[in-house]
């Protein structure tokens, strides 16, 4: 990629900025640190995707969300519904841990969450932490954790709306909610269904998706204690291509469902318990393959605010199962079980701020790992501070790494060990600058050797620095994101499949009265694949909101607005120049 190429949107988009200053309202975040925590104090790198940006982004899955955030990669195998990989920070696909609600959705059978199946109706807000945090969430996440925060009642509401657009492509939404004095509930269902394009390169058979979502919450409050309930269901059917051609199609079904119970016990401190269950289903239907995980959890921890601290204690317990009948490859049926003790401390005093936090976990078939995370943050002046974090993090092989195709029942669970570094400086309120650099050290990397077997590699090296700016006026937001970094395998000097070395994202966001514009760029630079390499690409969406009253709305999006010819997966097709467009109805 040119980087002549950056240069010219960048100036295209860079507005002009005046002097006046403005205050914005600190986000409340939780994924950080598992408690609620202002975004400001937070000491390592967190982004909140909210849910005016979901609305006014047109996304219709999650990964179209991602795709568009600094250091996030995206792999994917065609149009809607094909798999789909996460790469943060340079680390692997399934180093990357999916909460639903705080719930872990990565399947045991093969790592990475199917982000390709979150409907974006149903999410109130998405975080996505960077760096590892295996200490406070276990086995996954060595590269970074997005958590999915599914939709909340917002006083008594109705939402519905209609789309569509080309591959003819339709969707239809409805949602409603309602707070009370002691509780609230909320329901959002989501459909979609499309013809969509061929996946393939080399053919030309259009391959469909569709995809009902549903998302339940409840609460209610006894006194010092609430109790809620959440579940959200996807399913539906994505056809593909086999590995020689044929078209072929299954079945998906992604769930998660909890029970939390969270009780103040004193006015400094509280509990919190979390049932949850997880099921992740695949059924080819031109065969009886089939690939299943389901996962029963029991998650419980206690703060207590003592002077300057926050102190965290907790236990986990988790039971799995996976699953899989495939064409290729043995069959398999394995339970895992997983036990964790965690404690941390949240520190704060003056201009200072600390973070330590060590859990300990017993994996039935791989034993004992202490992972941990220690931060310090330090305020330089009221607009200026400096933080430094290092973490030992780990991933355990799952069942298709050790059962599946190429499987090796002898892998060592990967260890990584991360430093990160960074700047915030917020001049004047409506201006902020970011700088990060990070370093991971991935030992036993799973990979595959020439006879496609898996096996554990010597070590993986990532480097990398990120400068972000954003600006925020009156009646428009610019943000501007550079990456530069290298994800190399340390004992061939070869680069990691599938991540690009530079990134650029850009987005401009402007309000004409009740009105909204939105445009998006990313400009990726090459990657490696399988074979081959992948030129990189300059991605622009367009998108827009109009209103038509006080209770009708009108969006639109245009998909690759500059009609690139791309691959994110070597052999993979991507979307052409395409547009949509959503009538929403809305009543408070």
């Amino acid at each position: 990629m040119q980087i002549q190429r950056f240069t010219l949107l960048a100036c295209l988009l860079v507005p002009a900025v005046s002097a006046a200053e403005i205050s914005a309202s600190d986000t409340i975040v939780v994924t950080a640190t598992r408690t609620e925590t202002p975004i400001s104090d937070a000491i390592v790198p967190i982004t909140v995707i909210t849910r005016e940006d979901i609305e006014l982004s047109g996304a219709t899955d999650l990964a179209e969300l991602l795709r568009f955030q600094a250091g996030i990669d995206i792999g994917r195998n065609g149009g809607p519904g094909t798999a789909t990989s996460v790469f943060m920070r340079g680390t692997e696909s399934n180093h990357t841990l999916i909460l639903i609600d705080g719930v872990r959705m990565n399947p045991g059978t093969i790592g990475g969450g199917a982000i390709q199946n979150i409907s974006p109706e149903v999410i109130e807000r998405v975080e996505i932490v960077k760096g590892a945090r295996s200490a406070l969430y276990g086995t996954d996440a060595i590269g970074g954790v997005i958590n999915i925060i599914t939709r909340r009642a917002d006083d008594t509401e109705f939402q519905a709306g209609l789309g569509g657009g080309k591959f003819d492509s339709r969707s239809a939404f409805v949602s409603t909610g309602h707070r009370g004095d002691n509780g609230e509930a909320r329901i959002t269902i989501d459909w979609a269904d499309t013809d969509g394009f061929s996946p393939s390169t080399a053919l030309d058979i259009d391959r469909g998706y569709d995809n009902l979502s549903v998302s339940l919450f409840g609460s209610r409050d006894f006194g010092d204690a609430t109790v809620s309930l959440r579940h959200w269901n996807a399913s539906g059917n994505v056809e593909y291509f086999s590995f020689f051609g044929t078209p072929l199609d299954q079945d998906f079904r992604n769930a998660t469902t909890a029970v939390e119970w969270e009780q103040r016990v004193s006015e400094a401190g509280s509990s919190n318990f979390i049932l949850s269950y997880m099921q992740d289903e695949i059924d080819q239907n031109q065969a009886p393959d089939f690939v299943h995980s389901d996962r029963m959890s029991v998650d419980w921890q206690y703060s207590h605010a003592l002077a300057n601290h926050t102190l965290t204690a907790g236990v986990f317990y988790m039971d799995e199962t996976a699953a899989s009948l495939p064409s290729f490859g043995d069959a398999f049926d394995e339970d895992t079980d997983v036990r964790a003790l965690f404690v941390q401390d949240q520190w704060s005093r003056d201009r200072h701020r600390a973070f330590a936090a060590v859990r300990f976990s017993d994996h039935s078939s791989y034993g004992n790992e202490t992972t941990w995370n220690l931060e310090y943050a330090y305020d330089i002046s009221d607009s200026l501070t400096a933080s430094i974090g290092a973490g030992h993090a780990f991933r355990a092989p799952d069942a298709t790494d050790r059962f599946g195709f190429g499987g090796n029942v002898n892998l060592e669970p990967e260890i990584a060990d991360e430093i990160q570094a960074g700047l915030r400086y917020r001049p004047a309120p409506r201006h902020s600058i970011d700088v990060e650099i990070y370093s991971n050290d991935i030992e036993d990397l799973i990979g595959f050797d020439e006879t496609f077997s898996a096996v554990n590699i010597d070590e993986a090296e990532i480097r990398g620095a990120q400068l972000g700016y954003e600006y925020t006026g009156d009646t428009f937001t610019f943000r501007g994101e550079f990456v530069r970094q290298t994800a190399d395998d340390k004992s061939t000097g070869e680069r990691l499949l599938r991540r690009a070395e530079e990134t650029l994202t850009l987005s401009y966001t402007q309000s004409i009265g009740e009105h909204r514009l939105g445009l998006s760029v990313l400009a990726s630079g090459d990657r490696e694949d399988f074979a081959t390499s992948l030129p990189g690409y300059v991605l622009a969406n367009l998108t827009g909101q109009i209103r038509l009253g006080d209770t009708l709305q009108l969006n639109a999006r245009v998909e690759n607005l500059l009609d690139t010819d791309y691959e994110t997966a070597a052999g993979f097709r991507m979307q052409e120049r395409s547009a949509f467009v959503e009538l929403r109805y809305n009543w408070k």
